[in-house]
């Protein structure tokens, strides 16, 4: 084993971005290149791991190289290797300011280096020359902005074939639809062993100026709660007209979308798949998550009534993890971002055709969490509980009401697809919650409550 693999044995399990915590590694491997040999030096390498389970993943590792040590890059150490007698420290090169600007370079040249390829939209300019900051906050992903003009999203983990946020991105650009920030290029690079390339990276226009839509939802709660005897709709802050804004703006992007990219009638079997598919998780949640057991039953009636359904569905392109944290509102309107899908499913997967319905359940999802997230750990407040039901209840209403004004349907009408969906995804909430904020799980767990108790 390498000095190198050493190296990232060590550091990568210690990373935001790495989704393999806690699995038992068998063997990491790596390859690499030079993508600038400027000061510092830039290298870029894939790294495989493979776990003891035989399964296979590819992580992409950018480094910077440095004579001596940066004091001001303490925090993206990843070590030392010897050279000739001497010591080279390697850094992370996201992090490393100096070592940013030729990723932009690159791709304003179309250039292709070693196994990477650099391709420009052919609309915007690539700001070349600015130096990127990391965005601190992302978890699966690592950005950088250049500035108030671009910002480029890395890949950490790399699978064969085009990703779906480049893709979509792509096709909603030559649909002209406004509600996106513009594709300005993408970075692919090649399969050593002959297969489809994978997506590196993207670059998009940068939105300045813009508020996340968690923000503003949860500011908006804020001050409902401080209003002691006002309801949603009487409160400074309420949101609703922005959830209806963001509903209309919802269904603008499904209908580009069904109108550039391919849609299908569902097959007869579908809604049966997908409903087994749902009983399949909730089996397996309930392992992980004692507390569902007590909705299991009505939970599964929820499912079997899409599995007995009629309801016509048409299958298209959706955005596949659409909530309050993926929209930026503007001066102008609501921007949606992300439509990579949950990076946790593999990258066939999330290319998938689906119903527009996902995407709906989602966001009614992420009105429940906005409105009841202040009352985590906090004493038993039956006031607040009817408060945050009501805020949740209006936003919901409004987002459902925008969006039918703007595609002429009413996506949240007596549909048991829709329910399921909204089920499903809260069974889902529920493990994340149990793993990574237990004290959040009575969120979820109120929300399938709710749902599995509408007979």
């Amino acid at each position: 084993m390498s000095a190198l693999t050493d190296l990232f044995r060590d550091w990568i399990p210690h990373q935001r971005w790495f989704g393999g915590k806690g699995r038992e590694w068998a063997e990491v491997t790596e390859d690499g290149f030079f993508l600038d040999r400027g000061n510092p030096v830039l290298s870029v390498h894939r790294v495989r791991i493979r776990y003891t389970d035989d399964v296979v993943e590819t992580y992409l590792v950018p480094l910077s190289w440095r004579d001596h040590p940066a004091e001001d890059l303490e925090q993206a150490l990843v070590g030392a290797v010897a050279n000739e007698g001497n010591e080279t420290y390697a850094y992370d090169a996201m992090r490393d300011r100096e070592s940013t600007a030729p990723w932009l370079i690159h791709l304003a040249q179309g250039s292709a280096i070693g196994p990477m390829r650099f391709s420009p939209a052919g609309e915007g300019d690539i700001p070349e020359g600015l130096p990127g900051d990391i965005v601190s906050t992302e978890q699966s992903n690592t950005s950088l902005v250049y500035g108030q003009e671009a910002i480029l999203k890395l890949f950490r983990r790399l699978e064969p074939g085009l990703n779906p946020d480049v893709e979509i991105h792509d096709a909603l650009r030559r649909a002209d639809n406004p509600h996106i920030a513009a594709l300005l290029g993408h970075i692919e690079i090649d399969d050593p062993q002959g297969g489809d390339p994978a997506t590196v990276a993207m670059l998009q226009t940068f939105v300045p100026n813009a508020s996340d839509g968690w923000r503003l939802a949860t500011a908006s709660v804020r001050d409902l709660y401080a209003e002691g005897d006002l309801h949603a709709d009487e409160v400074g802050g309420d949101f609703a007209a922005d959830s209806e804004r963001l509903g209309a703006a919802t269904a603008s992007v499904h209908a580009d979308l069904a109108r550039v990219l391919p849609t299908e009638e569902a097959a007869a079997g579908w809604l049966g798949t997908v409903a087994q598919q749902m009983s399949d998780r909730l089996d397996a949640a309930v392992e992980i998550v004692p507390q569902l057991q007590e909705h299991a039953e009505a939970l599964r009636q929820v499912y079997a009534a899409v599995a007995g359904s009629e309801e016509p569905v048409v299958r298209q392109r959706v955005h596949g993890d659409l909530h309050l944290g993926q929209v930026l509102r503007t001066a102008t309107g609501w921007i949606i971002l992300d439509f990579e899908g949950e990076p946790a499913r593999a990258l066939a997967a999330r290319r998938e055709l689906d119903s527009p319905l996902r995407d709906v359940a989602g966001m009614l999802r992420s009105f429940d969490y906005a409105a009841r997230h202040l009352l985590v750990e906090q004493p038993e407040d039956t006031q607040r509980e009817y408060r945050a039901q009501e805020w949740a209840a209006r936003n919901r209403a409004a987002f459902c009401a925008g969006y039918s004004e703007a595609s002429g349907m009413d996506p949240c009408g007596e549909s048991p697809l829709l329910r399921a969906f909204e089920a499903d995804k809260a069974v889902y909430e529920c493990v994340y919650e149990a793993r990574n904020r237990p004290h959040w799980l009575m969120i979820p767990l109120q929300s399938i409550a709710r749902l599995a108790g509408r007979g």
